[in-house]
């Protein structure tokens, strides 16, 4: 039956030279630039909260889908994922998992991100649980292609809003990142308000120890972890209430996955004409890009809100020192000469 899914998917990609036409509009009814590569990438769809992954000489990016229409804030019920060679073309791979596919869920398919271990690969979503354990919860899922079908690995929530007690509200268990270590323990962030990691057993499906609280400054949420050379770094939305009305990304730098953490500000400004943002950072083919989102796209009669948003990326460089270079939002993106 699997075997059967995965054909049909196959069949049902489509390959995109993206823009898309070229017919999209920005938020004041201007037409986007159409070079290959442009921002926003995804234009026949609204899409938020990338997630890039990178298997062989392809490159993954899970996405959530925005169907709000005109008086609704979110309605997002499923999780898209798309994929390149070259950053200019993508190919559309159709919806790998809805919210519904988690029978202990009830609604929000909200941010996500996969990784691959041991040959299979792991999907961990936030979602709002049912009301037997009211909150957002984490869900996790695996297939065995980065393209699905995704099934529920664990039939119950990975991560609760009863496991972090002292959060100060019921949606602070969101936007989950994963990263695997050199020593091959993976481990798990999120967040809202308060960051948390904790490190996952080796079945990918139970938290493995403590949960520890690593907040940041101005941590919002969207957390992302990566690590290059001998830094890692944990970059996320990060919102200043006293000086800024947008979320904006933010990171830390650590010699060691569990610490200490060296506040270095702000990555980048907000998104446009976006309350929320969210960083998704992937090294690929010698290059390393910052995927992001804005809410700029128009789609027939519907404007980019903060339930209408779109997937962006920009090239991310590094100091000598390994810190990161602020990154400039802009239309051409990885269009733009180098």
């Amino acid at each position: 039956m699997i075997l059967r899914h995965l054909l049909l998917a196959s069949l049902a990609c489509t390959t995109l030279a993206t823009p898309l036409g070229g017919a999209a509009l920005d938020a004041q009814g201007s037409p986007l630039p159409t070079a290959p590569g442009s921002n926003p990438i995804i234009r026949d769809k609204f899409t938020a909260d990338p997630a890039p992954l990178v298997v062989g000489d392809r490159l993954y990016l899970y996405v959530g889908h925005d169907e709000a229409q005109r008086d609704e804030m979110f309605n997002m019920r499923e999780w898209l994922v798309y994929s390149t060679t070259d950053m200019r073309t993508w190919t559309d791979h159709g919806p790998i998992m809805r919210v519904a596919d988690f029978r202990w869920a009830k609604q929000d398919a909200w941010a996500s991100q996969a990784i691959e271990k041991n040959g299979r690969y792991w999907f961990y979503a936030a979602v709002e649980h049912d009301d037997t354990n009211p909150g957002k919860a984490i869900a996790v899922a695996v297939s065995d292609s980065p393209t699905g079908p995704f099934v529920d690995a664990k039939g119950s929530a990975l991560i609760t809003n009863s496991m972090t007690p002292k959060g100060t509200h019921s949606w602070e268990d969101i936007d989950p990142t994963v990263f695997t270590d050199d020593d091959g323990t993976t481990w798990i962030a999120w967040g809202n308000r308060q960051c948390y990691i904790a490190r996952l057993k080796p079945n990918m499906i139970e938290i493995d120890g403590e949960i520890t609280e690593i907040t940041p400054p101005n941590f919002e949420e969207g957390p992302w972890l990566h690590k290059r050379g001998p830094l890692y770094y944990l970059t996320y939305a990060s919102l200043d209430r006293s000086r800024h009305r947008d979320e904006r990304v933010s990171y830390s730098t650590a010699p060691s996955i569990q610490g200490p953490w060296t506040h270095r500000g702000e990555l980048t400004g907000s998104g446009r004409y976006s309350f929320t943002i969210h960083p998704g950072i992937v090294q690929f083919k010698g290059d390393w890009y910052l995927f992001l989102h804005n809410a700029t796209l128009t789609i027939g009669d519907l404007n980019g809100a903060i339930g209408r948003r779109a997937v962006t990326v920009e090239r991310l460089r590094y100091r000598p020192d390994g810190l990161m270079e602020p990154v400039e939002q802009t239309e051409l993106g990885v269009a733009a000469p180098r």
